[in-house]
């Protein structure tokens, strides 16, 4: 196989939470008194739709790794079935699903389940997220989702939530990141300049409403970004021995 010199490998293997912990590195300067607190939505969509911007191109980079490689995979995705974005959960459940038919074209007996730890994913996943708030003024804008989420995450997310032989998310977390998505687009498109900035009683009932905040967008992403670094390394390992 005519393997290529990998340009976008530093990129793949780069994890998104640099991008959180940039973030909280430059807050440092401003505090967590409350004067801070007109600042926070407008740091928090930054730094979302960064973190989005950021996955999005990390799919487009494996996949056009993966074409470079496997030329018959590159006339499926680059000329029968393109992909769009990458944004949406179909999207990224694709890149995933095309990783793993590649891994197994040279290893058949290639079991997702079996070679990713989903218990060591989700904990570190949990840890680095709880980490970097905790050492910024994100935990004190974010103080009650916060709370509420490190308190019941093991609920929130468990390890057969994710990462199977054909599904990167279950439904219980596709309709998490069916929320986040929502939320992208908001942000992107800024539909909130004409929304209301409070939620209706309606929303705030809503059995979904506890998913609608910054801890779980957030882990959502570095739970996707940590599942494909970890596939990629798989991946290049194989065509490396086969």
């Amino acid at each position: 196989m005519n393997i290529s010199m990998n340009r976008h490998k530093d990129f793949i293997l780069s994890p998104i939470t640099a991008i959180l912990q940039e973030v909280a590195t430059a807050n440092v300067g401003i505090g967590n008194g409350i004067e801070t607190y007109p600042l926070s939505e407008y740091v928090l969509q930054s730094v979302f739709l960064k973190m989005t911007g950021f996955q999005e191109q990390k799919m487009k980079c494996i996949c056009w790794e993966l074409a470079t490689n496997d030329y018959e995979y590159r006339y499926k995705r680059y000329t029968t079935k393109p992909l769009g974005e990458c944004s949406t959960y179909d999207e990224k459940k694709t890149v995933y699903k095309d990783l793993i038919e590649l891994i197994k074209k040279q290893k058949p007996n290639f079991n997702v389940v079996q070679e990713l730890d989903k218990q060591l994913l989700l904990g570190t996943t949990i840890s680095e997220l709880e980490n970097i708030f905790l050492k910024s003024n994100l935990s004190t804008w974010l103080q009650g989702d916060f709370h509420h989420f490190i308190n019941n995450h093991n609920d929130l997310i468990k390890d057969s939530h994710f990462a199977s032989m054909t599904n990167l998310f279950e439904n219980v977390l596709q309709d998490k990141y069916a929320l986040l998505y929502k939320h992208r687009n908001r942000c992107a498109h800024n539909t909130l300049s004409y929304q209301e900035n409070l939620p209706t009683l309606k929303e705030l009932f809503s059995k979904d409403y506890i998913h609608e905040n910054y801890p779980m967008r957030f882990s959502l992403l570095i739970l996707i970004d940590k599942i494909f670094i970890e596939l990629y390394g798989i991946y290049l390992r194989t065509i490396e021995e086969y």
